[in-house]
């Protein structure tokens, strides 16, 4: 197939183009800045869709960079990010004489409100009750299609485990110096992925043609708590992992509203994403972390 990669720079798009192309399928990225094999963003607005199979959007600026503050600029880039591709895509999709057969758009588990008890599977709802699950709304209505001609499929993904970037890549330094430890509480569930299962997912609905809708892209382990977490990363480093990072420090350096994407968490499973019949590359929490530490 030829697939249009929109953000397929990034770490997930980077995973994702690899696997594509050992799967003997072309790929052509959308991003700010030309190259080759690639066009912008400007150029997909004005030219609309080059001939293509299928379309992915992964772009959106990354939500938890400490180094950015949470005020009212950040949180406009963070939606127009990905609203505003998400919708150049859905539209040149319409416009096109020859649409795609599949269309898919990664969004986030921040669509479920956090729970200690409640578990979440793909018709569970929510959407509605803060920033980032109202942006998780706003963001699959951009994406929505009417009529019949291209399949759509939206995978809501936890935290994304892998090499070199992600999650991990911000941990890695505390816990070496064993420093590490839960976050606030550690009650907190820990919907988590390894990279390999994320981008795993995205090419089984890109190729199989029963897939469609929501799916949720998470581990199907036993799910985890943000401590049993901690304390998984610290066996695998050889490390104590004891320490808690308060909860008042965490709300310091992300904001009160974004810390609670540290903070809290939600019991999510990946129900319709097994019945589409998906394998799991890597489905305990133990064996995605040495793979990603190796």
């Amino acid at each position: 197939m030829r697939v249009l990669v929109g953000g397929g720079t990034g770490f997930i798009g980077t995973a994702l183009t690899q696997l594509l192309k050992a799967r003997g399928h072309e790929v052509t990225l959308v991003s700010r800045n030309p190259g080759p094999g690639r066009i912008t963003w400007d150029e997909l607005a004005m030219s609309g869709l080059p001939r293509c199979d299928a379309a992915v959007n992964l772009a959106g600026e990354n939500i938890l960079n400490p180094l950015r503050r949470w005020n009212e600029s950040f949180q406009k880039e963070v939606l127009s990010s990905r609203l505003e591709t998400t919708q150049i895509l859905a539209k040149a999709i319409i416009k096109a004489s020859q649409p795609p057969k599949a269309w898919v758009l990664v969004t986030g588990v921040a669509y479920y409100q956090p729970s200690p008890t409640a578990e979440y599977d793909e018709d569970s709802p929510g959407g509605d009750f803060d920033f980032f699950s109202n942006l998780v709304t706003k963001w699959e209505a951009a994406a929505r299609l009417h009529g019949e001609s291209t399949r759509q499929v939206v995978v809501r993904s936890g935290v994304v485990l892998g090499r070199g970037g992600g999650a991990i890549s911000q941990m890695l330094l505390p816990f070496r110096l064993g420093l590490g430890g839960p976050i606030g509480s550690g009650h907190q569930f820990f919907p988590w992925i390894h990279i390999a299962d994320l981008a795993g997912i995205l090419v089984h609905a890109l190729e199989a043609s029963h897939v469609q809708g929501i799916l949720n892209g998470v581990a199907p382990a036993p799910t985890t708590t943000n401590a049993e977490f901690a304390k998984a990363l610290g066996t695998v480093l050889g490390r104590p992992a004891f320490l808690p990072l308060p909860s008042v420090v965490v709300q310091a350096v992300f904001g009160r509203e974004r810390a609670v994407m540290l903070l809290e968490g939600q019991k999510v499973v990946p129900r319709r994403t097994l019945a589409t019949g998906y394998q799991y590359s890597f489905p305990e929490l133990g064996a995605a972390l040495k793979e990603v530490i190796a």
